[in-house]
């Protein structure tokens, strides 16, 4: 979260005070968040599991950054959100494949992962089109350091956790409209959750586009709450996604 009166910025971070002239993270760093065993497996590779998919008959779509777009929303809160800001991060590299069986889309699967720090954070060509709440201009060094804030060992520990994952475990629905229960590690962590998608293009190429919303205590990250809950951030995280693949 950034005040618009300091010199600093913060994400997600603890904090045991803060000023409205200024923000400091005082609190020491976390020990990293406990992971089950099952996240102790090894990297996964996605490619070659897709290719095994298509082997046994359908089609295996892999997705396209360029071609995409995930956008991830984090909303100042409190009775003093004014002084804070909104922020977006975008995902411009990522990894994903859907496979559709014979059978149809009701059956596919479909997985895609991404590393926290190839996240952007607030890039102003995002902020300026998203324009309302998002259309305050943050400098280079507190985007930096709100960057710095989000990915330490305060909040998302991305040096030990830091590749994100979504798992297709259910799809229900008939084109364009469907439903899939998904799994997402994040943190160590991972939590079942159902998601809308909207599905088109099938079958030379494949459109997604859905949300979900995520909450950072589900996956043992604990949103900055300051001055008695004056200024926090809120624990839900909104995320858009418009994915293609050929």
């Amino acid at each position: 979260m950034c005040l618009r009166h300091s010199s600093c910025a913060l994400i997600g971070a603890l904090a045991t005070s803060i000023t409205l002239l200024g923000c400091t993270a005082n609190a020491p760093s976390l020990p990293p968040a406990a992971a089950s065993e099952e996240f102790k497996v090894a990297p996964s590779d996605l490619q070659a599991r897709y290719m095994a998919l298509g082997a046994s008959g359908g089609s295996v779509f892999r997705l396209s950054p360029k071609s995409s777009a995930v956008h991830i929303f984090v909303f100042r809160g409190g009775a003093a959100a004014k002084l804070g800001h909104n922020h977006v991060l975008a995902a411009p590299r990522f990894e994903g494949y859907v496979f559709v069986p014979r059978s149809g889309p009701a059956d596919a699967q479909f997985d895609m992962e991404f590393r926290l720090e190839e996240l952007e954070l607030d890039a102003p060509e995002i902020r300026a089109r998203l324009g309302g709440a998002f259309s305050s201009e943050l400098s280079p060094a507190d985007i930096e350091r709100t960057r710095a804030h989000m990915l330490g060992n305060d909040s998302l520990q991305a040096q030990h956790f830091p590749v994100v994952r979504i798992h297709s475990l259910q799809i229900v629905g008939e084109v364009p409209e469907f439903a899939a229960r998904v799994q997402v590690e994040l943190h160590g962590q991972r939590r079942d959750m159902w998601v809308p998608l909207q599905v088109q293009g099938l079958p030379d190429r494949i459109s997604v586009r859905g949300s979900m919303v995520l909450h950072q205590t589900d996956f043992s990250v604990h949103p900055i709450s300051v001055l008695g809950g004056l200024l926090t951030v809120h624990d839900e995280v909104l995320i858009d996604f418009d994915l293609v693949g050929v």
